[in-house]
């Protein structure tokens, strides 16, 4: 298709009225909504461009200020009154489903246009709606400005796939849904992406994303890990999942796939983000493993149902699980390693970032290092990961100390007439006293002392460590 050719793809009109809560624009910062130009149903009888319409008519747009006024002698019936105050006319609620469904829709098909993280289509979502950016990209509109014509030609190569009804049921055969901003199952700390955010979510699985992702970890590393780091991936993901966490991985071999092991072996909550279609198995030796995740976990995609992986992808794709969780842990990750970038976005937003150390001759653990020299925190195990990501002062990591022999309880000065005796044979009263710096009685006092807790024995006229006692610094 040349991109002077008006595109062939057309809005559908007559949609169906959904449950849907997700506004027409983006909310405003300051309250309320933007204005986004939304379709608007014409009166009836009212012909559209291709005969007479119920629904929608991609010709026909308005704002919330264009809708005309009654006042007296205009001749119009005045609203009915009930207790409560005056009830909105059933119109209202019917044009207000539509234009969700319409933004709903619009969203499902910018997925297959738009690649993820492309912020220029996404500072246009946020001011003019998902239904404005399709009519500028099918040619229903003039696009806001000469300059945006160039980006709407890439868009427009991208028409002619599936229908956006054909991809969500493509979706609803494997279990999935799509989840857009607005719904209630969207996790809101992926609004911190800004521009970058996604257009919406496919996800399939049973639980609630936004409930999950509340007490979320991301769990990453290097795809051609070592035992050590896999073992330590596992442990940790279960050790997470016990606390009541959930895992957040990408489903790759290596450390993705031990982090998905050991949450669901601790029967926990764990989420796989996929960097192709929420239908497509991806590695496919992962085929097993993404569909216990897709029982006992969910599965995330940015991308329509059916769509492949790329490099860029898979890296775009990182954003999404550090925006979506509290904090993201590397395990093992060479300096040029995409589990990297999931730590650099989680810096960019604010979470914290931590790193399991590894050989310092390991150049697997060399870009983990590199992290934790800079703003990384080292961490060895779930309870002090939960420290940083969970409540202030509420889930702190037990203090870490070695074990208390009994001489770490005597008194310093005992303590000082123990350390006096030599480590072989027996020294006299007075050789011990003057080692001990203190007086002869004094010593003889803490000898006894020393030898009711069996410490020492007397020899003959000296005293000598009891065979027992192996707590003597070495000599």
């Amino acid at each position: 298709m040349n991109a002077t050719e008006k595109p062939a793809w057309k809005p559908r009109s007559g949609l169906p009225i959904g449950a849907c809560t997700c506004p027409a624009a983006d909310p405003a910062p300051g309250g309320g909504c933007l204005p986004a130009a939304v379709p608007v149903p014409p009166a009836e009888g009212q012909s559209g461009p291709s005969g007479p319409v119920a629904g929608p008519v991609p010709g026909a747009m308005r704002t919330p200020a264009a809708r005309p006024r009654r006042g007296p002698g205009s001749g119009a019936r005045p609203a009915a009154r009930s207790r409560q105050g005056t009830e909105p006319a059933p119109e209202a609620g019917l044009a207000e489903a539509a234009e969700c469904d319409a933004e709903r829709l619009a969203r499902v098909a910018l997925t297959r246009l738009v690649e993820p993280g492309d912020e220029v289509a996404g500072r246009w979502l946020r001011t003019h709606g998902a239904v404005a950016l399709m009519r500028w990209v099918t040619g229903d509109a003039p696009p806001p400005s000469p300059e945006a014509e160039t980006r709407l030609v890439r868009y427009r190569r991208r028409l002619g796939g599936p229908a956006p009804r054909e991809d969500l049921a493509a979706a609803e055969a494997v279990g999935a849904r799509f989840v857009c901003p607005g719904d209630p199952e969207w996790p809101r700390q992926l609004d911190d992406l800004a521009a970058a955010r996604p257009l919406g979510l496919w996800v399939r699985g049973r639980a609630d994303l936004r409930l999950w992702a509340l007490k979320s970890v991301a769990v990453v590393g290097a795809r051609a890990c070592t035992e050590y780091g896999a073992h330590v991936a596992a442990t940790l993901a279960a050790g997470l999942a016990h606390a009541g966490w959930t895992v957040v991985s990408g489903s790759a071999y290596g450390i993705d796939a031990a982090a998905h092991r050991g949450a669901l072996a601790a029967t926990g909550a764990t989420v796989g983000v996929l960097a192709c279609g929420v239908d497509r198995v991806y590695p496919p030796g992962h085929s097993e493993l993404l569909g216990r995740v897709a029982e006992q976990g969910l599965i995330v995609a940015e991308l329509a149902p059916g769509d492949h992986p790329t490099r860029s992808r898979f890296l775009l794709r990182n954003r999404v699980m550090a925006a979506l969780t509290r904090g993201t842990v590397v395990v093992e990750a060479e300096r040029r390693s995409g589990s990297l970038v999931t730590a650099r976005w989680a810096q960019r937003l604010g979470r914290p970032t931590m790193g399991v150390p590894g050989p310092v001759t390991s150049g697997l653990s060399s870009g983990v290092h590199e992290l934790l020299r800079g703003e990384a925190v080292l961490v060895t195990e779930a309870a002090e990961v939960v420290e940083l990501v969970g409540r202030i002062g509420a889930d702190l990591a037990p203090v870490r100390r070695g074990p208390v022999v009994p001489r770490d309880l005597l008194p310093p000065a005992t303590a000082r007439v123990l350390e006096a005796l030599p480590g072989r044979g027996t020294a006299p009263l007075e050789q011990i006293a003057h080692e001990a710096g203190t007086e002869r009685d004094e010593a003889l006092g803490r000898l006894h002392e020393l030898q009711s807790l069996g410490f020492v024995r007397r020899d003959g006229t000296g005293w000598r460590l009891a065979p027992r006692s192996s707590e003597h610094p070495k000599r």
